[in-house]
């Protein structure tokens, strides 16, 4: 092991991230009653031009809702080269700050991207008496920000994860594709003829790089890695075959742009049944090796080691984190339910003085 060990960022859990628009109130209402482990609220690519102060409002009579209790939630706000972003930050955490844990930010394209907002999150924070501090999640979804990825992955102490913006990502690179994540079937590769001249096909995963890199760039500096979102919602056993995907690479987690994507992720990012148990095989099988002053042993015909303890312990800790979590959203959830407070309502525009 390095000399230089990453320390982890804040520990939340984060196998479903949904997406919803301010702009939309139903929406609002409805996310109160997620399973999700984090709820990102979005004031950038869903919100139209003219809707952005709207939503802005929406959004924080919706936190200041008592029904979110607990639950993690995420902003979205717009991106540094737009004249909304300082408003975001400012409106929303000087009116419902206390009720937000993380600020999503979009299209980072340089350290001096995260640097900025720390600064302008860091004074508001101070100027209103906020105790806590707002982590960040960013986006790597531009040639600029993949190239720069960890320079931004360390760029702040606010830092807890990265994601992967599949669609401007492909726009930036100019990738031949309109759709939103998944495959594609010009990107494969052909067999050798056999003898009577035919070749399979085999596809191949055209993101593969981009989610390894960032993987490897989050956890480099003790962050989570997210896939980002999979546009074809009607297509169940496709998002999964990319959840598992991105799961097999590292990453923890993925977005949910429908509600019908929430358990989906919490399904393929929860270690199943009989993994947790041979984790725990492991451990106790090398807690017996140590104790009899052997260093490795083997457990169904396969060596197990100080790496093998390692590998076992995290998924022990997350089936356990993973078990109180969903206890917890549960509760939430039913709570949000039964409540007879206040919905989230548009607010009305003082009339206007009639004319004589």
């Amino acid at each position: 092991m390095s000399f230089t060990i990453p320390k982890d960022a804040t520990a939340r859990l984060n196998r479903s991230e949904l997406a919803v628009p301010g702009s939309n109130l139903k929406f609002l209402d409805r996310a109160l009653q997620s399973p999700a482990d984090i709820v990102f609220l979005d004031l950038e690519d869903a919100v139209a031009p003219d809707d952005k102060d709207n939503a802005r409002k929406n959004i924080i009579q919706s936190l200041q809702d008592e029904r979110w209790g607990k639950r993690t939630v995420s902003l979205r706000i717009n991106g540094l080269d737009t004249h909304y972003m300082y408003r975001d930050v400012i409106d929303v955490i000087e009116q419902a700050g206390e009720h937000l844990d993380l600020i999503m930010i979009p299209k980072v394209g340089t350290a001096a991207d995260v640097y900025a907002l720390d600064m302008l999150v860091t004074q508001v924070e101070d100027a209103v008496g906020l105790k806590k501090r707002i982590g960040f999640e960013m986006i790597i979804e531009t040639a600029l920000g993949m190239a720069n990825i960890d320079e931004i992955a360390a760029a702040s102490p606010r830092n807890e994860s990265l994601h992967f913006g599949v669609a401007d990502y492909a726009a930036s690179t100019k990738a031949r594709t309109t759709a939103i994540g998944g495959p594609n079937p010009a990107y494969h590769v052909l067999t050798d003829a056999d003898e009577a001249g035919n070749r399979d096909i085999h596809w191949g995963d055209m993101w593969h790089y981009a989610i390894a890199r960032m993987v490897v760039a989050a956890r480099a500096n003790g962050l989570r890695a997210i896939d980002g979102p999979f546009g074809d919602f009607s297509d169940d056993a496709g998002y999964v075959a990319q959840a598992n995907r991105a799961a097999v690479l590292g990453c923890e987690g993925k977005w949910a742009i429908h509600p019908s994507q929430i358990g989906l992720a919490n399904e393929t990012f929860t270690p199943s049944k009989a993994e947790v148990d041979k984790a725990k095989r492991i451990l106790k099988a090398m807690k017996e090796a140590t104790d009899a002053g052997m260093g490795a042993v083997a457990l169904d015909g396969r060596l197990i080691d100080i790496a093998s303890i390692k590998q076992a312990e995290v998924m022990v800790s997350a089936s356990r984190q993973i078990a109180a979590a969903d206890k917890r959203l549960k509760a939430l959830a039913d709570a949000g339910k039964k409540a007879t407070g206040k919905k989230v309502t548009a607010k009305k525009k003082p009339a206007g003085k009639k004319k004589k």
